[in-house]
């Protein structure tokens, strides 16, 4: 091959390879773009999920303080009524 075949094999195939590189290259940045978009929604979800399991917390030590309370009323009330059952 003479240094001409070669010259022109290389000016064929250069356009190409730069035109793929650069379609990889710009791919690359779009596939980080919909990275940090998607990260950010995980986020946005994450604490959203912590302030719903948090109001859930909140409501199940409520309902706990609620039963607590009515079971020592009941108690009460069902010692005041073995007490007069004794009494008797």
């Amino acid at each position: 091959m003479i240094d001409a075949q070669i010259l022109t094999i290389a000016l064929a195939t250069v356009p190409t390879m730069i035109t793929v590189l650069i379609g990889i290259l710009i791919n690359s940045a779009r596939l980080s773009d919909l990275r940090s978009s998607v990260d950010g929604r995980l986020s946005d979800l994450h604490s959203y999920m912590d302030l719903r399991f948090n109001d859930i917390d909140r409501r199940l030590e409520e309902m706990k303080e609620m039963w607590r309370s009515e079971l020592h009323r009941v108690e009460g009330v069902l010692d005041a009524r073995l007490k007069h059952l004794e009494e008797r």
